[in-house]
């Protein structure tokens, strides 16, 4: 472990790392709404001084400070020479590099740059993927009143150690977790009150506890290029959401599983730890090739509930055909697309896969075909913004037991 030691100024304000984390959150989530007609990347690259002109517009904007001291900050920059305001956005880079929350490296120039010297990227770690998980949580459930969460339930119930449920007579089989209030009083009931009290086996009574399964879900993320149009930025939010989810399946749900699957044109999985870096493109949307891909990966899982989750703002546009070219059609509902779209539905029904999807708009040719996938598969829909998808989300992960019928 480096120390780095240099003189106090006290130009650095008292930020911590975690306060610019916070600041910086949709920086770096961010998926090209800031620039839609910029040349498409599929990863988004940040450079060393993109991050300082993040951490310029943070500390101007002042939000992670309260009004006095967003101000006095505010002047503090203005009095500022240009040398000194980029030795404070170094010290505040460096910080965040020596906390763990990013990690330097060297690329070589593209093409064009003539002079092939070295641009220094950044790239954000797993610590910096998991505070960001557990921000958008927190900021979530703090929102829904909720403080603290356990296990799955559903409307099985089973003989346990928690006690949850009404008792029961015991039966051969059952967790001898015994009722004694229930027990005693049935022996009482059938001999009457004297100087012993006799136990008979059909006096035992046990408590039910509910049943708490594990769930597999594979949450379908659409990268299409809407979801950045119309003046409104669609899948910043469904990432923030992605790794909110991932944070709450890893410190409440430790028996749960969850993949990330990306479709476009095609689909692929996206590993958790590279989806804050994904942008949107100029796709189609192939939801039928998602809904494989998440039924491959859910063939995998040995979970009691398998559920796939999509947040999508459009209809499904384009198909992959049997010999491998693409076919589009943006213009309405489809009848090929449509069609081999919902075979597939049809197939995660006969595997018992429930699809949930969350519509980031409201045209006829979504919720059409949206209400067709609930039909067959006896999921739900949700219409949502991008301001409170996350809670419609995670309500609907957390309370199952109103949802899954075993």
């Amino acid at each position: 472990m480096k120390v780095r030691y240099s003189k106090y100024t006290g130009e650095d304000f008292g930020i911590s790392a975690e306060d610019l984390m916070r600041a910086l959150s949709d920086f770096f989530l961010g998926s090209g709404f800031d620039n839609p007609y910029m040349q498409f990347s599929e990863m988004n690259q940040r450079s060393l001084d993109e991050l300082k002109n993040a951490i310029e517009r943070a500390l101007q904007n002042g939000d992670m400070f309260d009004p006095e001291q967003a101000q006095r900050m505010r002047d503090a920059l203005e009095a500022m020479s240009s040398e000194q305001l980029d030795e404070l956005l170094e010290r505040l880079a460096q910080k965040l590099m020596d906390e763990g929350y990013l990690t330097p490296e060297q690329q070589q120039a593209g093409q064009g740059q003539g002079d092939g010297q070295a641009q220094a990227k950044v790239e954000i770690t797993d610590k910096s993927l998991d505070f960001l998980g557990f921000k958008t949580l927190k900021d979530l459930l703090g929102s829904l009143g909720k403080s603290s969460f356990g296990a799955h339930d559903t409307r099985d119930l089973a003989t346990g150690v928690e006690s949850s449920g009404a008792s029961k007579i015991y039966e051969f089989g059952d967790t001898l977790n015994l009722d004694i209030s229930a027990t005693l009083f049935s022996a009482i009931k059938r001999a009457g009150l004297g100087e012993r009290l006799q136990l008979e086996y059909r006096d035992l009574h046990v408590h039910q506890s509910e049943y708490q399964s594990s769930c597999a879900t594979v949450l379908m993320l659409d990268c299409s290029h809407s979801m950045i149009l119309y003046g409104e930025d669609r899948f910043t939010p469904a990432k923030k959401v992605a790794l909110a989810l991932a944070h709450l399946i890893r410190t409440q749900y430790p028996g749960d599983s969850l993949r990330c699957v990306l479709f476009h044109d095609s689909a692929e999985e996206l590993r958790l730890s590279e989806l804050a870096r994904v942008q949107v493109g100029p796709y189609y949307t192939n939801t039928r090739d998602g809904l494989i891909l998440a039924q491959r990966l859910l063939s995998q899982e040995k979970k009691d509930m398998k559920q796939i989750i999509m947040i999508t703002d459009g209809k499904p546009s384009a198909l992959t055909l049997d010999d491998g070219r693409m076919y589009r059609n943006a213009f309405g509902l489809d009848p090929l697309v449509i069609s081999r779209t919902l075979e597939e539905v049809s197939r995660c029904k006969r595997q018992g896969i429930m699809i949930n999807t969350f519509m980031l708009a409201t045209d006829y040719g979504l919720v059409n075909f949206v209400q067709k996938v609930t039909e067959l598969c006896r999921g739900k829909a949700y219409f949502t913004t991008p301001h409170n998808l996350g809670q419609y989300l995670l309500m609907d992960y957390m309370n199952r037991k109103t949802r899954t019928i075993h």
